[in-house]
């Protein structure tokens, strides 16, 4: 068995001072290579839980992003934080999109979803109905000589605007019942000098 050295106590003149073992004395070469550490396990993510006020057909106002300010319609709540909102765009321009939940402020204010088709909502709300396909223009002379030229608009596909049109459809037919709601999600929200937002009910 070995034992582990003690450390000793020497005197010096009038003054003594503990000296520590061989063991305990630091090291006068380190390894050319570093040691592998062991990984940190990341915590499993918890899933997201909506807030109370973020539910279907509430209205919100969008904070960031090329609409804020505008009213939007709340139609389904994804994962991660995302929601699915429209305007509807007949309404105020804002198309089916989706955003993030801490840039949008819940309002009293609700719109009937009856009539919306569920199917088409579930189909929109898909990760891949958003994502864009990414086409390189090939380096050459062409491509040197559209540089000063103003970029082309992106042409939306007719499929994307026929799902539009069939969401806003029973979307407007349900605002129009309800007066001056249309021209509430039509007016766009800002803020004035000396207005309280903490104290405003929405």
């Amino acid at each position: 068995m070995s034992s582990t050295a003690a450390p000793t106590t020497k005197t010096f003149g009038k003054s003594t001072r503990t000296v520590p073992a061989a063991s305990e004395k630091a090291q006068k070469w380190y390894p050319a290579e570093d040691e592998a550490q062991p990984r940190k396990v990341r915590k499993a993510q918890r899933a997201w839980a909506p807030r109370k006020t973020l539910q279907p057909g509430t209205v919100l106002i969008l904070l960031a992003g090329r609409f804020r300010g505008k009213r939007v319609v709340l139609l389904k709540t994804l994962d991660q934080g995302v929601l699915l909102v429209t305007g509807p765009f007949k309404v105020n321009g804002v198309p089916l999109r989706r955003v993030n939940s801490r840039y949008v402020i819940a309002t009293s204010v609700k719109v009937d979803l009856a009539g919306v088709p569920e199917a088409k909502i579930t189909e929109v709300s898909a990760p891949k109905y958003f994502t864009a396909d990414k086409t390189k223009e090939k380096a050459g002379e062409e491509a040197f000589f559209k540089q000063g030229e103003k970029p082309q608009k992106k042409e939306i596909s007719s499929s994307r605007v026929a799902d539009q049109k069939a969401v806003d459809k029973a979307l407007l037919a349900n605002i129009k019942k309800v007066d001056h709601l249309a021209s509430y999600l039509a007016s766009s929200f800002s803020l004035r000098k000396g207005d309280k937002p903490h104290e405003m009910q929405w």
